[in-house]
């Protein structure tokens, strides 16, 4: 049995690195020979899939942001067609990464072959559609829908799709961290400092509009207290450099960990930060399963602010998924202009020095978890997947 999985950027890498190991999982179970062919990245390569197109560097949000991606994209979307036709698979897993994947599933459905198509973690259209009907073709041209917030099924399902609630995968990876001393120990640092953690970016341009801002702001609050130690995850290998630049040119002692080591040290990392600041995205609901404060941020260019609000008319109450699935701004947020060092700062402090502010989105975050469904979520998904492909 041959499966594809299709998807792209960081985070989705990760999504499809849990989903193949819980593929394999399941195949031995019911004891299947299981081919896995991959879209993706070096996780997914890593939990035991071929890889035929590396994704997780080309990503980006916005019109503007977009056109330097246009020719590569192009160019490998070519090359993935070609390989398909030559070689079909029994069944099609799409994962996020919203615009090429759609236009992948439009493009396999409307071809001579019949390939199963399944997507799950889908465009959030349950949060951002512009008008009633939604934004995609995603109903016509799949077979099933593996919904990850319940308020996704009950959209996709009231538009007559095919939808299996399965629970958000994070539950899924969600350990027990470290004691504090554990990880202390582990990191190198003092009992008695504070930690600061910047998280900002899984995509390129995000180094060029979040890393600069959040570099100052990191530089304001490690003037307030001395002692503060700032610690920089690079999303990919080739970020690790220019967000050191970026604290040096910012003046800030900070600690960029590469990589290829950030799934070891991140347990220990959550453990300790006592305040994080993210992009929007995926981390998010990981920050907030493992505890962890955060304050929110996001900035795209003018061009793209612009032809979203004034010509799309795009409006959403919350960019992040946490607020998002709780309807209310437990997390802050700073999205465009107001993404600014001062303003971060200013938000940070209280966390830094009042646990009251940090034990209020604590009791958010256990509200949360009622959200997400149990575990299991990529077991759960892997047995659909393959229910699918087996009738």
């Amino acid at each position: 049995m041959r499966l594809l999985i299709s998807t792209g950027e960081v985070s989705g890498d990760l999504q499809g690195s849990l989903l193949i190991k819980a593929l394999r999982r399941e195949a031995k179970r019911r004891s299947l020979q299981l081919e896995l062919i991959a879209i993706g990245g070096p996780r997914m390569h890593k939990a035991g899939a071929e890889l035929i197109a590396n994704t997780s560097p080309i990503g980006a949000i916005g019109l503007f942001e977009a056109l330097p991606l246009i020719l590569p994209t192009l160019k490998l979307q070519k090359k993935i067609e070609d390989f398909l036709r030559k070689n079909p698979p029994d069944l099609v897993v799409l994962i996020d990464y919203m615009g090429p994947n759609i236009r992948l599933g439009n493009k396999l459905r409307s071809s001579e072959i019949d390939i199963p198509i399944i997507y799950y973690i889908a465009p959030q259209e349950w949060a951002w559609r512009i008008g009633d009907s939604g934004t995609t073709d995603l109903i016509g041209f799949t077979d099933k829908i593996l919904a990850i917030f319940k308020e996704e099924a009950d959209f996709y399902k009231k538009r007559g799709g095919d939808v299996t609630w399965v629970g958000h995968p994070m539950i899924d990876i969600l350990r027990d961290l470290p004691s504090r001393k554990k990880a202390i120990d582990r990191l190198g640092i003092k009992p008695c400092q504070k930690n600061l953690l910047l998280l900002p970016a899984s995509r390129r341009q995000e180094i060029r509009y979040l890393m600069p801002t959040l570099a100052k702001a990191a530089f304001i609050l490690q003037k307030k207290y001395p002692s503060l130690n700032v610690f920089v995850p690079a999303g990919l290998t080739n970020f690790e450099e220019p967000i050191k630049e970026e604290l040096l040119e910012a003046g800030v002692n900070g600690k960029v960990i590469p990589a290829d080591e950030f799934d070891t040290l991140k347990p220990f990392l959550f453990s300790v930060a006592d305040l994080a600041l993210a992009k929007s995205g995926t981390v998010n609901m990981e920050l907030a399963l493992s505890g962890v404060p955060q304050i929110v941020g996001y900035k795209v260019s003018r061009i793209t602010a612009f032809v979203a609000k004034k010509i799309l008319h795009f409006n959403v109450d919350h960019i992040s998924p946490v607020n998002l699935l709780l309807k209310e701004r437990l997390v802050p947020e700073l999205v465009q202009d107001q993404f600014t060092p001062e303003a971060l700062a200013k938000l940070a402090i209280p966390f830094l020095e009042e646990s009251k502010c940090s034990a209020f989105m604590l009791e958010g975050y256990e509200r949360l978890r009622k959200h997400l469904g149990h575990p299991g979520v990529t077991d759960r998904a892997a047995k659909e997947i393959l229910d699918l492909v087996e009738k």
